[in-house]
């Protein structure tokens, strides 16, 4: 839904009348569908299918209004709209069944649903690319608060010197992970696509480092949120297996999503941040032994490491990238 929104305001003004109508409207079905999360697969199956349908057809419909002078933009609209009348088809079907039929049926509406751009060319789409890069960094802000506010959930048991030190490593996790994205990297991606060839590469650009490579971004953001929240509840016992898990790991998948991300830009490879995810893998076992507290802590000091590191290490690039390059005016 929010990459679908970001690609609609880069063609549509959303402070338009109509525009911000339909824009409403759809806030409104979104809400619905994240009140029906918890029983998604269960007795709210049917409803979230169909709020979820409502914000991407208005979605479709203001494309459609946005194209009736481009031929190509109409045919990839066209395009979007088969993908997802499949995609929101499905998950009502999945709605009427349960267990692995029901999750089959899922990841099969995901499949489609995400994976229609590239069953069709990317030639006709049109993006802003400073706008673009803006609002997919946004949630990742978004993500990291949420994070956050995790912490706050999981120390409903009271304050003492356990949780105030399980709550200041939480936040400066979500610090690191914080500066990992903002300090260069959003910096140069940002500028990247705005130095790409409108049309073709820019778009497909956009949707790979975007559309795509965000989302493990977003959910290792969302497992490490999982993590703190049962760190907190109980900061002297190890961690069960399933948040240990999304602890490190989520984490990790947040740093192999960076290299991916790297990879699909500047064509390199972070060989410290790779190396970084992996150790964080290894470290899973490890975890689920030791104090939830101590397990954050050697999460913390791991990723203070690799922040600390990159600063020191690329000081100089990271000078130029940061006041040079960010200093020049964005191209829109």
């Amino acid at each position: 839904s929010w990459v679908g929104y970001t690609w609609l305001t880069s063609v549509v003004d959303p402070e338009e009348g109509a525009v911000r109508l339909a824009i409403f409207a759809a806030m409104a079905a979104l809400l619905v569908a994240a009140l029906c999360v918890p029983e998604a697969f269960d007795d709210s199956a049917l409803l979230f299918a169909c709020a979820y349908g409502v914000v991407r057809w208005a979605q479709i419909a203001l494309f459609i209004l946005a194209s009736r002078d481009e031929p190509a933009l109409r045919q990839s609209v066209v395009g979007l709209a088969g993908s997802t009348a499949i995609g929101v088809g499905l998950l009502v079907a999945a709605s009427f069944v349960d267990g692995a039929l029901q999750g089959g049926l899922w990841a099969l509406a995901l499949l489609l649903d995400m994976g229609g751009p590239y069953l069709f060319g990317s030639e006709g789409w049109k993006l802003v690319p400073g706008h673009f890069a803006d609002r997919h960094g946004l949630i990742v802000i978004i993500a990291i608060g949420e994070s956050i506010v995790a912490i706050g959930v999981g120390s409903e048991a009271g304050v003492d010197a356990g949780v105030v030190a399980a709550a200041t490593l939480g936040v400066g996790v979500a610090a690191a992970l914080w500066w990992l994205y903002f300090d260069v990297v959003a910096l140069v991606a940002a500028r990247r696509l705005a130095q790409a060839a409108e049309g073709r590469e820019r778009n497909e650009l956009a949707r790979d480092s975007y559309s795509y490579l965000h989302f493990p971004m977003v959910a290792g953001i969302v497992l490490l949120a999982l993590g703190l929240k049962k760190t907190l509840e109980e900061v002297g016992d190890p961690l069960d297996t399933v948040p240990a898990t999304a602890l490190f790991a989520g984490t990790a998948t947040y740093l192999l999503a960076h290299v991916a991300f790297r990879l699909r830009n500047v064509r390199s490879v972070n060989w410290h941040r790779l190396g970084c995810a992996v150790l964080l893998v290894v470290l899973v076992p490890a975890a689920v032994e030791l104090p939830s507290l101590a397990a954050l802590g050697i999460l913390a000091a791991v990723l203070a490491s690799l922040v600390l590191y990159e600063a020191l290490r690329f000081s100089e690039a990271r000078d130029r990238v940061r006041h040079q390059i960010a200093g020049e005016p964005a191209t829109d």
